[in-house]
């Protein structure tokens, strides 16, 4: 499955391992079948969102996404009760239906978007293999796997195809993902996403989005937007995340802890450059708490966004932080907060702050 450094770490006794031992490698096959929500959302569904009753978005929402899966089961099978059919089935170029073959989650951090588009997954009829849940960067990497046409072939047979934290960093993915997207709408595949960027801003103040418009108003036109507004719901009555311990806590911390990793900040940071992003889930396999020291700002966006990612696997796998050093919300600079990535690392750092909240209890249990 995995290269050596990537199995789960061993029990009471054992050194806490480090990531930056691991090369983790995913094979094709890996990838795709291991399409499904993560860990933290196997439980969710739209009867566990709990609407804030202040914001009346996040009720519509619900209400949206749900009738959008009952239409997904109503269509499983043909108008007289016959055998099975598609939602979206392909039909003539020319008598295809208008209007939008998806929805598209946006607001800000914290509203429920991923807790809402697991819940559709869940809810969508057809059995695991035959709907698909990943990130951008996954379906992006699942193509650079497979290829174009293979992917096309894996993912179009598809009842529904999920894609969590929609984003277009460059031109290169803003024509892979508008082609890929073009050809499953096609083959009738149901889609949905979320993100942090409205459809037709995405890449703005990225690159220059004003050249890709065509390839961005394609993708846009396949989606109707459900705006999801309200607060961050990960800090609502929580107390803040402790202060950063010191270096000593944390390494005894690590060692006592079973399952737990034990790095050098700037190190893993260094090392997160070798691994694709797509990988980092498998970086984290069966680590039960993250140890870092030393933690200081990072040095420069493309490491910032890679830290993003960690930030986000670590956070959907549910594994609890403890650091030395530097407070979450000093790693990124003002300048990278107020820049076009600025919710990507608002994410991050509400993120890592609860994550570090759960590693506070384990500091708390070492007594």
């Amino acid at each position: 499955m995995s290269e050596t450094g990537s199995e789960a770490p061993g029990g009471p006794g054992d050194a806490p391992v480090a990531l930056t031992a691991r090369e983790p490698h995913v094979p094709a096959d890996q990838l795709v079948a291991e399409m499904v929500p993560p860990p933290r959302f196997d439980g969710v569904r739209f009867a566990t969102y709990i609407p804030d009753p202040a914001q009346p978005s996040q009720t519509e929402a619900v209400r949206v996404l749900g009738a959008f899966a009952d239409r997904l089961g109503g269509a499983s099978r043909s108008a007289d009760g016959g055998g099975p059919r598609r939602w979206f089935r392909r039909v003539p170029k020319q008598a295809a239906p208008a209007g939008p073959r998806g929805v598209y989650l946006d607001g800000g951090y914290g509203v429920g978007k991923t807790h809402l588009l697991a819940s559709l997954w869940h809810a969508a009829p057809a059995a695991p293999g035959r709907k698909a849940f990943g990130t951008f960067v996954e379906l992006t990497n699942l193509v650079g796997a497979l290829g174009f046409q293979q992917t096309v072939r894996t993912l179009g047979d598809h009842q529904l195809l999920c894609i969590d934290e929609f984003e277009l960093d460059d031109p290169g993915d803003t024509v892979l993902v508008s082609s890929l997207l073009a050809r499953l709408v096609e083959n009738g595949v149901a889609l949905a996403a979320t993100s942090n960027t409205l459809p037709g801003k995405l890449g703005e103040g990225r690159f220059a989005a004003a050249d890709f418009l065509r390839e961005i108003q394609g993708l846009s036109a396949h989606f109707r937007t459900l705006r999801i507004d309200g607060e961050d719901y990960r800090h609502r009555g929580l107390p803040e995340a402790p202060e950063p311990y010191a270096a000593e806590e944390v390494t005894r911390a690590a060692h006592r802890i079973p399952g737990a990793s034990l790095d050098d900040f700037s190190a893993l940071l260094g090392h997160l450059s070798s691994v694709h992003p797509s990988r980092y889930g498998e970086l984290v396999r069966g680590v039960r708490a993250v140890c870092l020291t030393g933690l200081t700002p990072v040095p420069d966006q493309s490491t910032a966004l890679r830290l993003v990612v960690l930030a986000d696997r670590l956070y959907d796998r549910e594994v609890p932080v403890l650091a030395s050093g530097a407070p979450f919300d000093r790693l990124f600079s003002e300048d990278m907060l107020k820049g076009g990535y600025r919710k990507k690392y608002f994410r991050a750092i509400s993120r890592l702050t609860a994550l570090a909240r759960d590693g506070g209890a384990l500091v708390g249990a070492d007594g």
